[in-house]
């Protein structure tokens, strides 16, 4: 038989591992519960995406409103900038040219 000519064969298994839900079944998705919570949002304090948290349409959208009401209880930050807590180094003054009017 010809290379060209042969058959495709498609496999029986999925590439993707099945890997475990994030949200167990037991938890509750609820503005009071931090620890839960803060594993979707980023570094920089923006809510994940559904594909990257792996959840369903109706956990992604329980998890975002849980997120905001946390956010205007003042329990989480709107942004989370570490940065701007600290003081920035030293930047020595240049000597530039002095414009004078006489």
């Amino acid at each position: 038989m010809d290379k060209t000519k042969r058959p495709l064969r498609k496999s029986k298994r999925s590439f993707r591992r099945r890997l475990p839900p994030p949200i167990g079944s037991g938890d509750r998705i609820d503005y009071r519960n931090m620890s839960l919570i803060s594993r979707f949002i980023s570094e920089q304090g923006k809510i994940l995406s559904r594909r990257v948290n792996r959840l369903t349409l109706k956990q992604q959208r329980l998890v975002t409103i849980a997120i905001k009401q946390a956010r205007i209880l003042s329990s989480l930050p709107f942004l989370n900038n570490e940065k701007q807590f600290e003081r920035p180094e030293s930047i020595p003054k240049t000597a530039g040219p002095s414009i004078r009017n006489k």
